[in-house]
């Protein structure tokens, strides 16, 4: 766990960065920090890792003073993502991810074996990919290997500054959904600064909002939305709210067109080359079907954000994930339902195509 306790930092003109501010990050969490600009959401970060140091206060790393930590081991124990991709472009990418595990003394099979299977983690073939120069690699691919370079010595807490503004907004958006299902693998305790709402909330178990130095809310994304505490995140969220935080049950499937009754199925009148969900008299779901046979299908709860569904549902046009509310199934969810929702989400203005 992460800990910042009654922090003040003034800076010698007088510019007061952090007023009392106090926060807890817990193990295994996403924290994404998030205000105006000046607002203090780097000086936060940079203070984990004794990059800033405050004027006042305490910060605790399971439940140590992190000043009673040897600074180098400290930063060597905390991964750091930048916004300017900054891997040695003199160096492959083997030895790009190899850094902090050499400085660490990792044997080098160790060292070897790591980075193979962080790049099969995210997705790049490690024989096609170590030897590789960074100038060799999309701004996509170099930003990935930022995140595995961080994350090569295993560290317990990872810290990342607006790591994907500089990259365009298809591969931006592939990278916030590449780090939730990452986080969901390695499980840190992630400490993420952007300037992007849509961003903090598609990614963050939690969204720290701050405003002059000051924390004003920390909340789920979802709480943010629904129980904003003052009229300052009610505007700051404002119309910026993200059609991938929209509750499933307001975009599934409600037409029953993917769903047919227990006496349908035990008779067999239905269709037996699609895929269904099953529900029996009372509304309750009871299985799932597919081209005549029983499947093990995955289901989820009526309040799930679109973001995560879009994690869990199958990429085929036949995917179905049954909408549960109370074991009740009040829809299903399929592909086509997310595709027609965003797209009626998006506009087209100057031919740039915005949410």
């Amino acid at each position: 766990m992460i800990e910042f306790s009654n922090i003040q930092k003034v800076y010698p003109d007088g510019t007061e960065a952090l007023k009392n501010f106090s926060l807890k990050v817990e193990d295994g969490e996403l924290m994404t920090l998030i205000g105006p600009s000046g607002c203090g959401k780097t000086t936060t970060m940079k203070m984990i890792n004794r990059l800033i140091e405050p004027t006042s206060g305490s910060i605790y790393i399971d439940d140590k003073d992190i000043n009673e930590y040897n600074i180098h081991e400290l930063r060597w124990n905390i991964g750091y993502v930048l916004q300017e991709i900054a891997l040695f472009p003199h160096m492959t990418i083997a030895e790009n991810i190899a850094v902090v595990p050499e400085m660490k003394k990792w044997k080098r099979k160790k060292i070897r074996d790591r980075g193979m299977e962080l790049l099969e983690m995210v997705g790049l073939d490690p024989s096609t990919y170590q030897k590789r120069m960074p100038r060799e690699l999309s701004g996509g691919q170099q930003q990935r290997i930022g995140v595995i370079r961080a994350l090569a010595a295993d560290p317990d807490i990872i810290l990342m500054d607006e790591p994907f503004s500089a990259l365009d907004p298809i591969s931006r958006e592939q990278l916030q959904k590449d780090i939730r299902i990452l986080q969901k693998e390695i499980k840190k305790t992630i400490v993420f600064v952007t300037h992007d709402m849509d961003e903090a909330m598609a990614i963050g178990d939690k969204v720290c909002l701050m405003k002059e130095g000051q924390v004003i809310q920390v909340d789920t994304p979802q709480q943010l939305i629904l129980n904003p505490k003052t009229q300052f995140v009610r505007d700051f969220i404002g119309e910026r709210k993200s059609p991938w935080q929209t509750a499933v049950d307001v975009i599934a499937d409600q037409s029953q067109s993917h769903v047919i009754s227990l006496s349908d199925y035990q008779q067999g009148t239905y269709d037996q080359s699609g895929v269904f969900a099953i529900k029996d008299e009372h509304g309750m779901y009871i299985g799932a079907v597919k081209n005549g046979q029983n499947v093990d299908i995955q289901t989820i709860k009526n309040d799930m954000p679109l973001i995560e569904a879009t994690e869990t549902i199958q990429p085929d046009e036949q995917a179905i994930l049954p909408v549960l509310k109370d074991q009740k199934l009040v829809g299903v969810l399929t592909n086509k339902d997310i595709v027609a929702f965003l797209r009626s989400k998006t506009k087209v203005e100057n031919g740039v195509v915005q949410s």
